[in-house]
C-alpha cells in the first residue's frame, strides 16, 4: 500500500471512531434528558395545608405538610414530614398520624414511612399512641396496617409485635404476631 492511501485509510478509521463517539454522547445525553423529564414534578408545595370533606360535607381528614410534590404520570403525590389529622365516622375526637415520609396514591391509600407515630387526641382513650417505622393509611376506610414491628402505649401498659390493624371508626385494634406487654400500674 502507499502512502497516500495509508493516510486515507487512517482518516476514514479516524472519522468513523469519531463520528460513533459522538452518536454515542448525543443519544446517552439524550436517555438522562428523557429520565430527568420523566421524574420532573407536575407541581411542588411548600408548607401544605389541605381540608378534605366527605359527601355529607363533614371533615375527614387534613394534611399538613413541609412539601408536597406531585407527580401525575406516576399518580403519586409524596408528602416530606406529613402530619394527618383524620376525623373517624361518629367520633368527636380525632387521631393524629405523623411521618418523615408519606406517599399517596390515587386509590387514596397513603404509605407512611420512617418514625411513624399515631396518637389519639381523646385522653380516655385505650390506646393512647402506636409507634413504627412503616404504616398503611386508608383514607377512604380510616383502616391503619402495618406487617412491619409495632410499638402500642397505652393506659399502664407498653405493648409490642407485629401484623397491625387499627379501624379508627370502629376503634378496633387487631396484632397479629404479639411479642410481649409490659403492665405500669401508676400510683395517684
Amino acid at each position: 500500500m502507499n502512502k497516500t492511501n495509508t493516510l486515507a485509510l487512517l482518516f476514514f478509521l479516524a472519522s468513523i471512531i469519531a463520528y460513533s463517539i459522538i452518536e454515542w454522547h448525543r443519544t446517552s445525553v439524550g436517555e438522562d434528558t428523557f429520565i430527568e423529564d420523566d421524574i420532573t414534578p407536575d407541581f411542588i408545595a411548600e408548607s401544605l395545608n389541605s381540608e378534605t370533606f366527605n359527601p355529607q360535607g363533614e371533615l375527614s381528614y387534613i394534611i399538613d405538610a413541609a412539601r408536597m410534590e406531585h407527580y401525575a404520570s406516576l399518580a403519586v403525590t409524596h408528602f416530606e414530614f406529613p402530619k394527618y389529622t383524620l376525623y373517624p365516622n361518629n367520633s368527636d375526637s380525632p387521631w393524629k398520624i405523623t411521618a418523615n415520609e408519606g406517599t399517596l396514591y390515587n386509590n387514596n391509600r397513603v404509605k407512611l414511612e420512617n418514625r411513624v407515630t399515631l396518637v389519639a387526641t381523646d385522653n380516655t382513650s385505650l390506646i393512647q399512641e402506636i409507634n413504627g417505622k412503616y404504616l398503611e393509611l386508608d383514607l377512604k376506610t380510616n383502616i391503619i396496617s402495618s406487617n412491619n414491628k409495632i410499638e402500642i402505649k397505652g393506659k399502664d401498659f407498653l405493648m409490642t409485635g407485629s401484623g397491625l390493624i387499627v379501624d379508627l371508626n370502629t376503634k378496633q385494634v387487631t396484632l397479629t404476631n404479639h411479642e410481649k406487654t409490659i403492665y405500669q400500674h401508676h400510683q395517684k
